[in-house]
């Protein structure tokens, strides 16, 4: 299960199995979308599967993640996203009232973000061979001239922003999947950002990285930037955006928030001459109503992330092994 979270095993994986399997320079970017030059225009072309456990959850469902995960990834590159595909694969046995739940949650997300979702595949399989629903979507979009969107831009000095608070797609489908109760309902952050991205590019085409920080959480995306830039990150604890419920959820299980997914929510690398008109941009968008700048991109323990603490400490925030929580998309 941990060679799908997200993290270090994941790239293990990634690196000896996959990479010299299908090498080329496009792969070599290690993107979530593949910025991609196709009869003169500039394309963004990305793929997922989503078997989130359970299929509904507070604040959203399978549905709602298939569309807004790959809008999302499209949207890291800088692209405008425009067409889907959707391939169902259904468990013998399973409801059609279920399976048009989930469709019906497409339907109404492509709409919101803004996309069409153009073709599609369906197959059955026996039951006990699934879980009910998987999807996989995979979509296209293109990139605007002179953005040049991906991890190795990051530059010392770069002022690191998170479009909101973090960790609340992770607990609410911890919450209803081990049937734990916290005082509070908590709702998935699970939305569109392609709209939020777009503002940030108004001000500036200049943004340096975007990176959704799903699977492994806020941790193992400034990671991942952070040793494909050969940059090191440092952030301040009581800078990030930890709601109370999260950090009241988390204490509670021996969880770290920074390590726990989000599907509504974009970390950003912005030069930091443009970081303050970046930064009022994205609060100015109900997407980016709660960003904040949680730390900056340094030349200092490069490939490392590490986070300045309360107490007036430095600790190290290293690539998780894992997934804290499999299955939360």
């Amino acid at each position: 299960m941990g060679h799908g979270g997200g993290g270090a095993l994941s790239a293990e994986l990634i690196e000896q199995i996959f990479v010299p399997a299908y090498g080329n320079a496009l792969l070599a970017g290690m993107t979530d979308a593949a910025v991609l030059q196709l009869g003169g225009a500039r394309l963004a072309f990305s793929t997922d599967s989503y078997v989130v456990r359970p299929l509904f959850f507070p604040g959203g469902c399978l549905g709602d993640l298939a569309v807004n995960g790959t809008v999302n990834d499209l949207a890291m590159s800088g692209a405008r996203p425009a067409y889907l595909s959707a391939a169902f694969v259904l468990e013998e046995g399973v409801e059609l009232a279920v399976v048009e739940r989930v469709a019906r949650a497409m339907g109404a997300a492509a709409e919101t973000a803004g996309v069409t979702i153009a073709t599609g595949d369906t197959k059955v399989v026996e039951s006990g061979h699934g879980d009910g629903v998987y999807v996989t979507t995979a979509g296209v979009g293109l990139v605007p001239e002179r953005v040049d969107i991906r991890p190795q831009r990051a530059r010392p000095g770069d002022a690191v922003i998170v479009s909101g608070p973090i960790g609340l797609h992770g607990v609410a489908v911890l919450s209803v999947r081990e049937g734990l109760e916290f005082g509070v309902e908590i709702a998935s952050d699970t939305a569109p950002l392609a709209d939020l991205v777009a503002t940030m590019l108004d001000v500036t085409p200049d943004v340096h990285v975007l990176r959704d920080p799903t699977r492994g959480g806020l941790a193992a995306s400034l990671n991942e930037i952070a040793r494909a830039s050969r940059t090191g990150v440092r952030l301040t604890e009581r800078a990030v955006p930890v709601p109370d419920e999260v950090a009241n959820a988390c204490g509670f299980l021996g969880l770290d928030p920074l390590y726990v997914a989000n599907e509504g929510r974009l970390v950003a690398f912005v030069p930091p001459g443009e970081a303050d008109a970046v930064l009022a941009a994205m609060r100015a968008h109900p997407q980016g109503a709660g960003a904040t700048r949680i730390g900056e991109c340094v030349a200092e323990h490069p490939g490392m992330v590490v986070v300045a603490t309360g107490l007036g400490g430095t600790r190290v925030v290293d690539l998780p092994l894992g997934e804290q929580l499999p299955r939360i998309c």
